[in-house]
Formats: structure tokens, sequence, C-alpha cells
């Protein structure tokens, strides 16, 4: 049976989630974290990203004395749960306390499996970061906004999934990156770059031309701008010349001058008939718009002929 619009794109109000949002931001940072000490270096910082499971997030398979670790995130029952091969298994609740709190009871509970530690326990991209052991500002958990962010996610996946489809050359898998709290999905021209002026990790992310798409809930990025409304976004770097004229679909989907990329309200998104039809439309039109100016090489990079 299908789930009803209603349920499957909830209403995401930011200003009353953003303090549960920065809360969770932080945890996930935590885990993150983990992730980045114990995996190696794959290509686009591709290794440090969760993936989506039915129930929330999961860190995916790591190195620790116990065996393969994998840390995950259950949003519906409100846990997060360690589990190594070695059939070592421990939970943590998620309730409302602070950053600082969690993570006295993180770093005792993840020390059991044997894993390298945190090397910067402090969060990254975001403006002003506080260390974790110190964070007593975040403390708020709200499970029903969490419950509601989650299964905009959970439908967001199946239409990243379509539009992953016909891309034959180089693409990510669709990640969730707890740097910038966004769900995300990446195709690659082929084609090396230079990279830009900024950090180490930024230009190890954007050496190669690229077109990203996902789903945003609107905090504050690194730079200290915020949109404060969940959106899904999409840019090409380089970004071609013409790009902020481009011909994009919905009609309600605009050029931000501020973020440099194509903006789609979530808002308008569940005001739509067909909300993963459009959806779907903005993934791939903003693509076809960013490849053609960029003179992609199509006929190499996709194939229709599939079931």
């Amino acid at each position: 049976m299908a789930v009803a619009t209603e349920e499957r794109w909830p209403e995401l109000d930011y200003d009353q989630w953003a303090d549960t949002l920065e809360t969770v931001h932080m945890w996930t940072q935590i885990v993150g974290k983990t992730k980045l000490a114990n995996c190696p270096f794959l290509n686009q910082w591709w290794e440090i990203g969760f993936q989506l499971t039915p129930v929330g997030l999961t860190s995916g398979q790591m190195e620790s004395a116990e065996g393969l670790l994998a840390i995950d995130f259950d949003f519906l029952e409100h846990v997060l749960t360690m589990r190594a091969s070695s059939g070592l298994t421990r939970s943590i609740s998620l309730y409302p306390r602070s950053v600082a709190d969690f993570f006295e009871e993180y770093q005792r509970t993840v020390a059991l499996f044997g894993v390298a530690p945190i090397k910067l326990a402090a969060p990254a991209e975001v403006p002003d970061p506080i260390p974790f052991a110190k964070d007593t500002i975040h403390a708020s958990y709200d499970p029903d906004a969490v419950i509601r962010w989650f299964r905009v996610m959970a439908s967001i996946s199946p239409v990243l999934q379509r539009y992953r489809s016909p891309f034959t050359g180089k693409s990510s898998p669709i990640l969730f990156y707890w740097g910038s709290f966004d769900l995300n999905a990446t195709r690659f021209s082929g084609r090396n770059v230079t990279p830009p002026a900024g950090p180490r990790f930024y230009q190890l992310a954007e050496n190669q031309e690229n077109i990203s798409c996902g789903f945003w809930p609107g905090n504050v990025s690194a730079s200290g701008s915020k949109l404060g409304k969940a959106a899904f976004y999409a840019y090409t770097f380089p970004s071609p010349k013409g790009l902020d004229n481009a011909h994009i679909e919905p009609a309600a989907a605009h050029w931000d001058k501020t973020f440099g990329e194509f903006i789609y309200l979530y808002d308008d998104l569940r005001s739509e008939d067909d909300p993963d039809a459009a959806l779907l439309s903005f993934f791939e039109s903003t693509y076809r718009a960013g490849a053609g100016l960029a003179n992609w090489d199509l006929d190499q990079l996709e194939q229709h002929d599939i079931r």
C-alpha cells in the first residue's frame, strides 16, 4: 500500500526544529569523526558519508579490534547502536541531552570496540565550532521532528536512485554528509580541474568536474550563510558561464545568488500534485543545464536503453 503524501512528504518547519537539528548535527559529527579515523580515504571523501537505512543512518563498515564495526542511528526507535562482527553490541539512547553528555557516553562505549580515537574532537564545517566535550548549548531532541526529517530523506532516496540510473560515468553513492548535514548524489564528467582555494578537505572534494544535487534542511553553513528553510539544491563545479540564467524545472525552482546554486524549496515541492515527478525534474533539468553548458560528453556518460 502506498504511503499517503502527507506522511511521505511531512511538514518540516525549520524554526520548530532548529534546536533539535543543531543537536543531531553534532551527534552525527561525532560518529562521523570516528568513521574518518577508521576508514581509508576514498575519492571525494566518499568513505566518510553515511547511507540511509529503513530506520535512519548507518556509518557503514569500518575497522575495529572487534572486526567490522557499524554505528547506526535509528530515528524511529531513537537509539544509536554499535555492532561488530565479533558479536559485540552496545546501544545509546537518543533523548534531550547535551552534546557534551552524549559525547561522554559515546566515547566510553565506542572505546569497547577498539577503534582509532577521534583526532579532532570538535565539529567541522560550522562557524564558531564548540569542542564536543564542552558543548552544553546544543541539548534538544524532538522525536517527532526527527522522524519527519528522516521520512523526508526516505522519500527522496528512491527519487535519487531513479536519477542515478541512466548515468554510466563515475557517480557517487547516495550519501549523507555529516559536515554539511545534507543528503547528496554527485555525477562526474571524468575531467580533472584545478582544485579551488580553501582547506585541503575542500580541494580533495572538488578536484574533478561534477554536478551535485541533494537535500539540505537549511542550517547554517561553514560560511555562516543560512537559508532557514528546507530545500533541494543543485550546482555544477566549476560553474559554467550562463548557468545562472539556465531554464530549469519546476517553475518554483530558482537560482540563488547567495549560495551560487539552484534552490527548490521543500515547501514548494509539497504543494505539487506529483512531488516525486517534480523532484526528479529538478534533479534532471539542473543536470542538463550544467552538463550542456560545460560540454560534457553525454553520449559516453549516459545509457537509456535500460529496463
